[in-house]
């Protein structure tokens, strides 16, 4: 029997706000451990949480990008669980009244191969909600100790339907929320740092069913690839327990990442388990319209729609357009280049592949280059103009990015302007045409390649000067061709 997963994500995503969910103590990663805190974190008696808007705001802004419905009215419920991360005993969360309902997340799939667009599809989302974070436990050989400070971080939940089929998807619909919410400065997604956490709901039942199967959690996935290995050894281990005539058994699986494999952590709670109730110390919150266009007036263009824009209007390769949409910084630096009037053909190859390849090589971010949009818009400029050729362009880049000097001065200070003066042109012509009877009668007899000859001695005769166009168009009219 042939079978198929059947796959829903839990996406835990840290909001980017200066201090935490319910309380002004700061947010951070990295600190020594439990500074983060105060009475209402420690859920000391006698304290009481006050919302952090900017937090609610960025989830309204996470809904309204992904088309979500934004709830007229919402509220805050506890989650009951007794575990020593969590110090209250309960964790303020949402249940039947989140930020935000369904909507979806556009993902590519991988093309056949880096030149070519894969298939776009939607996948569909149940439901974001707003909560608190807990704290960590740090497991040594002797003891476990906790790590209060990432309690009470602003947390935001993506839930998907169960509509997902493979681990590809996975990886593109991650990748995809991730570029996201980061182009929108609603969180860094930093997985090293736990600001994206996920969690993978996972069954498989037989081609052609409908039904649902028995899922199976599987949590510590701390990296995207992490996640998609995860789910390939779970689906395959769930494919053989049903083969081999056994049931799958609903629970919480541990996937190491280093070694491959999953292990059974306990089994999965159900919603009743957590004892939800509304939380009496927070109010609901009422969204209206004018507070929802304010943030959707923030929202930036999304990296899909961006790559799309690039490629149709732009006239972008989708090898170009696909690199530059991964980092918004990038994709803007782009677009400045573009506004000064460059072509954007030739601006997106000097930034996708020179820019790029020489700040990795200098280990650099783009802000720390002294390349700016304004010396690749000139550089272009030099080309389109004829000015220099392509070889000297690639000098002056080198030399730009040594001394930031504009285009221009590079290629004044080093002599790499080609020259299009028509006479001095014609004179390595006919030169070249002299020294070289045979190929010069070649081309006259129709052999076109034998030009490239004759415009190889002009070059050498001009030591790389002369204006490879204009020297093609006077060989020819030499020759009468």
């Amino acid at each position: 029997m042939d079978y198929e997963a059947v796959i829903g994500l839990e996406v835990h995503i840290q909001i980017k706000t200066a201090s935490k969910m319910f309380t002004r103590v700061a947010t951070g990663y990295g600190q020594p451990e439990n500074t983060l805190t105060d009475p209402v974190v420690l859920a000391l008696p006698g304290t009481l949480p006050v919302l952090n808007k900017k937090a609610l705001d960025a989830v309204i802004k996470t809904g309204l990008m992904l088309d979500c419905e934004i709830a007229l009215v919402t509220r805050w419920d506890r989650k009951n669980y007794f575990y020593p991360d969590n110090p209250k005993n309960y964790q303020i969360s949402q249940y039947d009244q989140p930020v935000c309902r369904h909507g979806g997340v556009e993902i590519e799939l991988p093309g056949p191969s880096l030149a070519v667009m894969g298939e776009h599809k939607k996948i569909k989302l149940m439901r974001i909600h707003l909560e608190e974070d807990v704290g960590k436990l740090n497991h040594s050989f002797n003891d476990s100790l906790i790590d209060y400070n990432r309690a009470g971080t602003p947390l935001m939940e993506i839930v998907t339907e169960p509509m997902i089929r493979s681990a590809e998807e996975v990886f593109s619909f991650l990748t995809s929320l991730r570029q996201s919410l980061i182009y929108a400065g609603i969180s860094d997604c930093d997985m090293e740092k736990g600001q994206m956490r996920c969690d993978a709901n996972i069954s498989i039942r037989p081609v052609g069913s409908t039904k649902l199967s028995t899922k199976v959690e599987l949590k510590n996935l701390n990296s995207i690839s992490y996640i998609r290995d995860g789910i390939v050894t779970e689906i395959k281990r769930q494919i053989n327990v049903a083969t081999s005539g056994g049931g799958i058994v609903q629970e919480t699986r541990l996937y190491d990442g280093e070694t491959g494999h999953s292990a059974s952590m306990r089994s999965k709670e159900m919603a009743r388990d957590y004892r939800y109730f509304p939380d009496p110390d927070l109010m609901p919150v009422v969204i209206d319209e004018a507070w929802k266009a304010k943030l959707a007036a923030e929202l930036p263009e999304l990296p899909l729609a961006k790559q799309t824009r690039f490629i149709e209007k732009l006239g972008l390769p989708y090898s170009a357009a696909s690199v530059l949409i991964r980092d918004r910084a990038l994709a803007d630096f782009f677009e400045e280049i573009v506004k000064l009037g460059a072509n954007p053909i030739a601006a997106a190859n000097w930034v996708a592949n020179d820019l790029l390849r020489d700040l990795s090589a200098a280990g650099q971010s783009l802000t720390e280059s002294k390349v700016t949009a304004t010396h690749i818009a000139g550089l272009v400029a030099l080309v389109e103009q004829g000015t220099v050729s392509s070889s000297q362009a690639k000098e002056i880049f080198s030399e730009m990015t040594k001394s930031s000097e504009q285009a221009v001065a590079v290629a004044d200070r080093k002599g790499l302007k080609q020259s299009s003066d028509t006479g001095q042109l014609e004179g390595w012509c006919a030169t070249a045409i002299a020294n070289d009877p045979k190929s010069a009668n070649q081309v006259c007899i129709g052999n076109a390649k034998a030009i490239n000859a004759l415009k190889g001695a002009v070059m050498k005769l001009s030591a790389g000067k002369a204006n490879p166009v204009l020297v093609d168009k006077i060989l020819k009219k030499k020759l009468e061709i």
